[in-house]
């Protein structure tokens, strides 16, 4: 093997690096090296071997394995089509034919490979660097060094000189992934799990009433004015198998996004997806809901949004892998019934436009910037516009139910708010009308209450307890017809309630 021609090997090699090229994989005692460009997915993928081809029959065999590996690669990183410039650098042609091998690219995976061939050797290489000038926009040349004793050391600096080259971009890479320590991830965690336990001690974290009193995402309370409803999900979970899941994933998605964007920025990705993560169920789900999903798919969006920004550096590395994690995700909350899916959309949603908002450290790209966050702040405040003013449609038995708890609390105010979402024609309507009655009564409301018991007593005529409030109230009216008549009714409903007889009795000895 000529050794001069190592030196075009290995000058070309360097030439590609300072072209934002980088080391993909090396093989055959370095003979030969795949190169991938850090910039532009779609250049091509460059191929060079350092060969002395004898016969052309060899190089048809090695341009097929060449296509098959490219195959492999395109997989890999999950590509929909790859170009690849093979370059075979010889110091003499084939003996035999061999330009009609190289005269079409060939074609492979289904189309989704196109790999170009070139053959440099000594009679061409002037014309094939002008060729490659041009593809590139870029000026490449070679220096062939005379022969001398010195020779082979001057091939071993040109060597390490380039795998230096190569190691420091692989150095400057890794730096990308390290921009401090993950603190805020390990706190979220540590949150999480105290406020599991408080649930837990304070009634229970599967129960709902205990879920809505300690901050979980109930859309008649954002519309009363809670706003931190929108917050305060991120760090309650359901149960220990939604603490236990959440949990694990934070664990192994927050260093990395952490590490990746620097403690700040992720405190500020992790808020904002959990908050973008709980608009969008406001926005598309009444359900109760809690948990730190919608934030943990906005670790996933600041994940795609790095690979938006270093797309070559994202597929090589985490890519596949994320993109599937992604998909699985998202189709398992498809399939199972419970979860709710537009938390996790919006969480990965929020964490991309997040992301592109704060960008990663030490890249400036101030437009980009400055253009995502006016696209974030209108779109935030169209989707809450929409949440705020168009009509909802809520479980009233829970709404029921968390009045009542409210009640007992002498929580009136709250309470009151709650039952006004229960519409006129629901099933618990006449429900709502006398609870709405009792806050009037604490109220000193009395004709209010009194119109509400009688649209309890309207919408279910055996409403005792409805009949016997109206008929208190007829009496301290000293309307003892009416009162007497209701608390008749009263008795007649619930013969046994000795305070409805007491009543009954008391209004007859009137007369």
């Amino acid at each position: 093997m000529n050794i001069r021609f190592d030196f075009v090997y290995w000058q070309l090699i360097l030439q590609f690096l300072h072209q934002h090229y980088q080391i993909i994989r090396m093989a055959n005692h370095d003979h030969e090296v795949w190169l991938e460009s850090t910039r532009n997915r779609k250049a091509p993928v460059i191929r060079l071997v350092r060969y002395d081809i004898d016969w052309s029959s060899w190089l048809q065999r090695d341009m097929e394995y060449a296509a098959h590996a490219a195959e492999q690669l395109r997989k890999k990183q999950f590509r929909r089509r790859m170009d690849v410039l093979n370059i075979y650098i010889t110091t003499y042609p084939p003996v035999d034919d061999w330009t009609f091998r190289i005269a079409r690219p060939i074609v492979a995976g289904e189309r989704r490979i196109v790999m170009q061939t070139m053959v440099i050797h000594h009679q061409n290489m002037d014309a094939m660097l002008q060729q490659l000038s041009h593809l590139f926009q870029h000026s490449f040349s070679i220096q062939l060094p005379e022969e001398s004793p010195y020779i082979e050391y001057e091939l071993e600096w040109l060597k390490q000189k380039t795998l230096s080259f190569a190691e420091e971009q692989l150095e400057r890479e890794k730096k990308i992934f390290e921009h401090g320590k993950p603190f805020f991830t390990y706190l979220f965690m540590a949150a999480q799990i105290a406020m599991f336990f408080f649930l837990e001690w304070k009634g229970g974290s599967t129960n709902t009433l205990t879920l809505i009193q300690y901050g979980a995402k109930f859309n008649p309370l954002i519309l009363e004015g809670e706003w931190w409803r929108f917050f305060t999900p991120i760090v309650l979970h359901i149960g220990f198998a939604h603490l236990f899941m959440n949990t694990l994933a934070l664990y192994y998605l927050g260093p990395m996004v952490e590490k990746l964007y620097g403690p700040l920025r992720f405190l500020f990705i992790y808020l904002f997806a959990g908050f973008f993560g709980s608009l969008a169920s406001f926005l598309f789900t009444s359900s109760v809901s809690a948990g730190a999903s919608g934030a943990i798919f906005g670790c996933f969006g600041a994940l795609l949004y790095f690979g938006i920004v270093h797309p070559p550096l994202f597929f090589r590395t985490i890519g596949v892998n994320i993109l599937t994690v992604i998909g699985i995700n998202l189709l398992f909350g498809l399939v199972v019934p419970g979860i709710d899916n537009a938390g996790h959309i919006g969480g990965l949603i929020g964490g991309f436009l997040a992301s592109s908002v704060v960008h990663l450290p030490k890249q400036r790209w101030h437009k980009l910037r400055l253009l995502s966050f006016g696209v974030t702040v209108l779109l935030t405040a169209l989707c809450l516009y929409i949440g705020f003013h168009r009509p909802f449609s809520e479980d009233p038995k829970l709404l029921v139910a968390l009045s009542q708890q409210y009640i007992e609390q002498k929580q009136y105010d709250r309470a009151y708010d709650l039952l006004k979402f229960i519409d006129a024609d629901d099933a618990f309507a006449a429900e709502s009308y006398f609870l709405r009655s009792y806050i009037e009564i604490q109220r000193k409301e009395y004709e209010a209450a009194k119109k509400h018991l009688q649209l309890a007593i309207k919408k279910n005529p055996q409403f005792h307890e409805a009949f016997y409030n109206l008929a208190l109230l007829y009496l301290e009216e000293k309307n003892y017809e009416q009162a007497k008549e209701a608390a008749s009714r009263a008795a007649r409903l619930e013969p046994n309630n000795k305070s409805y007889q007491r009543l009954l009795r008391e209004l007859e000895q009137l007369d």
